[in-house]
């Protein structure tokens, strides 16, 4: 019975992915929401790309779209184990870890983890 295991070559690749997720929400969450000056800014109708990642990223957390998102994917994840959904589900749980989906993100986590456990899916 072979487990779940991503190569060498593949975990790299997965903390790429799951580093950038988390430096890209750290930017966005500090340099973008947080700040007054720039929720200043765009309110009063500034029209750069920080503005329209800020509406777009307040608007998916407040509809927990991140922490929902990873938690649905790490789900399926669990039943069919897969390169792809385990970093999809990476990526989506990082961004909800840090701009305000913490609950579902960390729930996320914890199938991502579990879904090391289970059976590598036979080559067709």
């Amino acid at each position: 019975m072979k487990l779940f295991l991503p190569s060498a070559r593949a975990t790299n690749a997965l903390l790429i992915i799951g580093f950038s997720a988390l430096g890209y929400a750290l930017y966005i969450r500090y340099l973008g929401i947080e700040q007054s000056a720039v929720g200043l800014a765009c309110a009063a109708g500034l029209d750069t790309w920080l503005c329209a990642s800020r509406r777009i990223v307040t608007a998916m957390f407040q509809n927990s779209v991140f922490g929902g998102g990873a938690l649905l994917v790490a789900a399926v994840n669990l039943l069919r184990p897969s390169l792809v959904g385990f970093a999809v589900a990476l990526a989506l749980a990082c961004l909800g870890l840090v701009l305000y989906n913490i609950v579902l993100s960390s729930l996320a986590i914890g199938l991502l983890l579990l879904s090391f456990a289970r059976r590598a899916p036979e080559p067709e």
